[in-house]
């Protein structure tokens, strides 16, 4: 059987008594490429903080390459939501890569001319690294989106997770993207949280519905309960033709008859 990445056990988190998680089960399998799909607040970016190991569940266990999500830290690339860069910041797409080197505690560029060469080959790898020396801040959202995954993947790990990744991109290099995280996970394996189910379903292997509580689908096909997930409060009130064009970026109620009636 394909080696777990990993395995979530009955687990459960809360912020201030308020349940964030309820009763999660979910395994990653080596070569897995996973899209965790739910509204705002629905505990997506939380379900990747305990796999971090920043969080710690309150019930339940996580296992991650097998141990703890504190001993895994080198194993585990991440790619965070909302990365702000202050554009006046003199700090170039190559420094940001390095930073990838500094990924576990008190660890310390040991060599230079290394770090320096395996940044750049990890810029390569992303096609960016002919902007080695160009400001962070000078970059596309989709180039910044480049340089912070060479940087996730700096040391070489076996689990890559990404938070609502396209979120800054345009959608002329969102195709592109993709592409490149499928040439990805052709070697790690992926967990990617997003909202866009139309464009996720068609790249991703399967798709995890996150909304307090976890529902894992092993195939990417679109389905009702998807779109519950999405739209908790309405969901038979979803436009099947917005579904379709607009990849459920927006909720359009089905029109009504005089007398009331769809």
């Amino acid at each position: 059987m394909t080696p777990l990445v990993v395995e979530m056990k009955n687990v459960s988190f809360g912020y201030r008594g308020r349940r964030v998680i309820q009763d999660a089960d979910m395994e990653i399998r080596k070569g897995d490429f996973v899209a965790m799909i739910g509204p705002n607040g629905g505990g997506k970016t939380t379900l990747i903080k305990l796999i971090l190991g920043l969080l710690k569940p309150d019930r339940g266990t996580i296992r991650v390459m097998g141990t703890a999500p504190s001993k895994a830290v080198r194993q585990v690339g991440y790619v965070p939501q909302d990365v702000h860069i202050n554009r006046d910041f003199p700090i170039t797409a190559l420094d940001v890569v390095m930073m990838g080197a500094l990924g576990t505690r008190g660890r310390r560029f040991k060599n230079a001319g290394k770090t320096r060469r395996g940044a750049l080959e990890s810029l390569d790898r992303m096609g960016m690294a002919e902007f080695a020396l160009k400001k962070i801040g000078d970059l596309s959202g989709g180039q910044r989106q480049r340089v912070l995954i060479a940087r996730a993947l700096f040391s070489s790990p076996g689990l890559l997770l990404l938070d609502e990744p396209t979120a800054a991109i345009d959608a002329r290099a969102r195709n592109d993207f993709f592409r490149l995280l499928k040439e990805i996970n052709q070697e790690i394996s992926i967990l990617m949280a997003g909202h866009d189910l139309v464009e996720i379903s068609a790249h991703v292997k399967s798709v995890a519905c996150v909304n307090k509580t976890l529902h894992r689908h092993e195939h990417a096909e679109i389905t009702e309960e998807m779109m519950a997930c999405m739209y908790p409060d309405s969901p038979e009130d979803i436009c099947p033709v917005d579904l379709i064009v607009h990849g459920l970026r927006r909720r359009a109620p089905k029109k009504q008859g005089v007398d009331g009636t769809p």
